[in-house]
């Protein structure tokens, strides 16, 4: 007998055997959709939270490594202007390293980077752009305090998921600006 015939027969206000009547209350529990079982709840949950977590994760670690290197370039630049502010000896005055101060740029703004794991070179072309090294008037107009300026920008990528800013490249810059001890301003300019 059939779940089908079954029911009509209880419709009809027939008697039905033992047997039929089993079958019948086992084919209506089993065939009755539960509504109110929340079996998969948790996984449609997650499968909306969890791209939300990871986006707000990644968004804080790549905007903390991007404050790390610009931390980083300024600390570098600093090295680079104390280095040209400082005198090499007592009686000598200030023999500073270069006037367009590239030896600087090498040989302490490059090594500082680099010792943070920042990488300062990309297929032999240099990453930090636009450098700077000059002899500025601090107190523009008084023109009476004068010391290097150190200034340039590095190219930082973003990596945040689920977003526009995913691999997009910010542009990070440092301007640094020491005062020279022995005051020879031979060829400072205004900043």
């Amino acid at each position: 007998m059939t779940y089908i015939a079954i029911l009509r027969e209880q419709a009809n206000g027939g008697e039905m055997d033992k047997k039929s009547a089993t079958v019948a209350r086992r084919l209506s529990v089993s065939s009755r959709i539960k509504w109110s079982d929340d079996a998969g709840a948790e996984l449609v949950e997650a499968a909306l939270v969890l791209p939300l977590l990871f986006m707000l994760l990644f968004g804080i670690i790549s905007f903390g490594r991007a404050y790390n290197v610009y931390q980083t370039m300024t600390r570098a630049a600093r090295e680079g202007a104390r280095e040209q502010v400082l005198t090499t000896c007592a009686t000598c005055g200030n023999a500073s390293y270069s006037s367009d101060g590239s030896d600087v740029l090498n040989q302490f703004i490059k090594p500082a980077m680099l010792a943070s794991n920042i990488n300062v070179e990309s297929g032999g072309k240099s990453l930090i752009q636009n450098y700077k090294a000059q002899i500025v008037w601090l107190d523009y107009p008084q023109n009476t305090i004068c010391g290097w300026q150190i200034s340039f920008d590095y190219p930082y990528n973003l990596a945040i998921p689920f977003t526009s800013l995913n691999f997009s490249t910010i542009t990070l810059h440092t301007d640094v600006q020491m005062r020279m001890e022995s005051q020879n301003c031979s060829g400072a300019v205004n900043p």
